[in-house]
């Protein structure tokens, strides 16, 4: 775990793991290990990347950092105040400190309500200010995501990708939170578009300080908008270190290969590409050992048995891989 000065988030060991019934009685047979013991943290105005493959966990960490899926395991705290075993009016309070951008602006805003009514539901839900109060927030909220107040009475549907995504960003920001999960925020848009929404994010950050778990695939996305980088792999965080160095010196076998694959944007330039073999083991039935051994070009006998720990590098204490052949 990287350790940031006063962090506003820290994450201990947590894990979620899904059962999965059967028989004729319905009992666990299986877990699914969507999450399998990671531990992170992420300081006051800063933003973490989180990226893997599709499958890797990503997203469920996400929900169960702000305890939409309850952990299984593992701890959470908030400005040092833990979430685990407090009560659901607690929690209810918290979520006012914790919100969420979801990754398809589609799915995520209700085509029956107004934008006005999208916008000032987490305040109508936590009696925030008068009813007067509430439509003046919603109005303000509205310019800061860089829309027009004749916005207010009108429904999703008729508004573009982008345009969705700015109410789900006003939506977040409306309790004033510290801590946001941005959950594939830019995936669903336009090249054009994700670069608007992608520096929208960065200006309300220098504003008002917001703390961000950036989820992506996008390498480059998470390039540009991380100050940090967190490599995840079958529930796993590999590898976490500055975002440059992240970038320019790779210490595990798999960051190395999902830099290799990004685009060179010269063409006179040949790429040398890392191609990994297999498919991504299912979470059902991890492997033993280091869970990336079956897919490793760099494996060895001791790699199939022992599970690497997450670790600093000497020469660069903000730099953790979880590799035996790190060194």
């Amino acid at each position: 775990m990287t350790k940031n000065a006063n962090p506003l988030l820290q994450v201990r060991n947590l894990k979620k793991y899904f059962p999965v019934r059967g028989g004729l009685f319905g009992r666990v047979q299986h877990q699914v290990r969507a999450v399998d013991d990671v531990s992170l943290s992420v300081a006051t105005g800063r933003t973490l990347g989180l990226v893997g493959e599709s499958g890797c966990g990503k997203s469920t960490l996400g929900r169960a950092i702000l305890h939409l899926h309850p952990p299984t395991a593992g701890e959470v705290l908030i400005d040092g105040r833990s979430l685990a075993g407090i009560s659901r009016s607690e929690l209810f309070t918290l979520r006012r400190e914790m919100q969420i951008i979801f990754q398809d602006p589609y799915a995520s805003l209700s085509p029956r309500r107004t934008v006005a009514q999208i916008i000032r539901e987490p305040l109508d839900v936590h009696r925030v200010g008068t009813p007067a109060e509430r439509r003046q927030r919603v109005e303000e909220l509205l310019g800061v995501v860089g829309l027009r107040s004749n916005a207010l009475n009108r429904y999703p549907h008729e508004f573009s990708g982008g345009q969705r995504q700015r109410i789900g960003i006003a939506r977040a920001l409306a309790l004033n939170p510290r801590f946001i999960v941005a959950d594939e925020p830019v995936s669903a848009l336009d090249v054009s578009v994700q670069s608007q929404v992608l520096n929208l994010i960065e200006e309300l950050q220098a504003k008002l300080g917001i703390a961000f778990l950036f989820i992506s695939h996008d390498l480059a996305v998470i390039q540009h908008i991380s100050n940090e980088v967190a490599v995840m792999y079958l529930g796993k965080i590999v590898e976490q270190a500055p975002v440059q160095e992240i970038y320019t010196s790779p210490r595990h076998p798999y960051t190395q290969a999902l830099l290799s694959a990004i685009p060179l944007p010269d063409p006179t330039r040949r790429a040398q590409r890392t191609v990994l073999e297999g498919d991504v083991p299912s979470p059902m039935n991890p492997p033993a050992g280091c869970p990336f051994h079956p897919r490793c070009p760099v494996a060895e006998a001791r790699c199939k048995s022992e599970v690497p720990a997450l670790k600093a590098d000497p020469g660069s204490p903000a730099h953790q891989v979880a590799c035996h052949l790190a060194d």
